[in-house]
C-alpha cells in the first residue's frame, strides 16, 4: 500500500492502506514497532499522534496552535497541548503532571496522558529509525477532515451520529472506495476494539496522504521546526484548492 493512515485504537494502531489505483486494505498493529514494519513499504504514512516533542519551555508547539486556528470553534478543542518528552516517560499521571508543570508551567491533561504510551512508542521508533522519519508523519484527523472539506471544519462531534454521517459523506465524495472500506472494517472488528471514529480518522489520514501527492501536501506551520532529537513539529494536510 502506497499511502497509509493510522489512528490509535484499544488494540494498538488501526491502519488503512490505499494504492495509487483503487486497491486498499486495513489492519491492526499491536505496537509502533509492528506499525513501522507496515509503514516502511509505503510512500507516506500519516499518523494521529504528536511527533516532535518539546523538552521544556512555556511555548507549546506551533503546529498545535495553528491547527486550532484552522479548526476554530468547537472542533479546535480536539487539539490538545502536546506533552513534553520527559512527561511521556513518567510511570503515572500524577508524576507526569508534575514533570510537565515543572518543565513548562502547565499541567498535563488527562487526554494527553491517555495516549502517553502511544506517543512514547512512536517517539522511540523514530528516534532510532531515521529512514522512517521521512515516511511516518503527524496528521490530526480534524485537520484532515477540515482540509478535505475545503477548509471548513466538521459541524458535529465525531462521536455523534450526525458527526459520523457528515464524515462518511465527505469521504465518499473524495474517495469512492471509502464506503466499502468502512463496511469491511466495521464487520472485521468489534466496536470496543476498533471504534467507528478510529476507522474514519485513519481513512481521512490515508485519503490525505493519497490526495496530497507531491504538490498538494502542506504542513502546519509552513516552515516547521524540529525538536531536540531532530523530529519535525508539524501536522500534514492536503490543500484541495490553491489559495492566494
Amino acid at each position: 500500500m502506497e499511502y497509509i493512515g493510522v489512528d490509535g485504537c484499544r488494540d494498538g494502531w488501526f491502519w488503512v492502506g490505499l494504492s495509487d489505483s483503487s486497491g486498499w486494505r486495513f489492519g491492526v498493529c499491536k505496537d509502533a514497532k509492528a506499525l513501522g514494519a507496515v509503514a516502511v513499504g509505503s510512500k507516506l504514512t500519516l499518523i494521529d499522534v504528536p511527533i516532535g516533542l518539546k523538552e521544556a519551555g512555556p511555548e507549546e508547539r506551533l503546529c498545535d496552535k495553528e491547527a486550532r486556528r484552522m479548526l476554530r470553534g468547537p472542533r479546535s478543542s480536539s487539539v490538545f497541548r502536546a506533552p513534553t518528552r520527559p512527561a511521556v516517560l513518567a510511570k503515572s499521571y500524577p508524576e507526569a503532571n508534575v514533570i510537565n508543570r515543572r518543565a513548562t508551567g502547565f499541567g498535563l491533561s488527562r487526554q494527553a496522558w491517555g495516549i502517553a504510551q502511544k506517543i512514547r512508542e512512536v517517539d522511540e521508533l523514530l528516534r532510532v529509525n531515521h529512514a522512517l522519519r521521512k515516511i511516518i508523519r503527524e496528521a490530526h484527523p480534524e485537520v484532515c477532515f477540515c482540509s478535505l472539506n475545503d477548509r471548513q471544519p466538521m459541524s458535529h462531534n465525531k462521536k455523534q451520529t450526525a458527526g459520523r454521517c457528515e464524515r462518511e459523506e465527505l469521504l465518499a465524495r473524495i474517495l469512492p472506495e471509502s464506503s466499502s472500506i468502512i463496511e469491511s472494517a466495521v464487520e472485521a472488528y468489534r466496536r470496543n476494539r476498533v471504534a467507528w471514529d478510529d476507522i474514519l480518522d485513519a481513512l481521512a489520514a490515508a485519503a490525505t496522504a493519497k490526495l496530497g501527492g507531491a504538490s498538494r501536501l502542506r504542513t502546519l506551520p509552513a516552515n516547521p521546526s524540529s525538536d531536540a532529537c531532530g523530529l519535525p513539529m508539524e501536522m500534514v494536510f492536503v490543500e484541495i484548492r490553491e489559495r492566494n
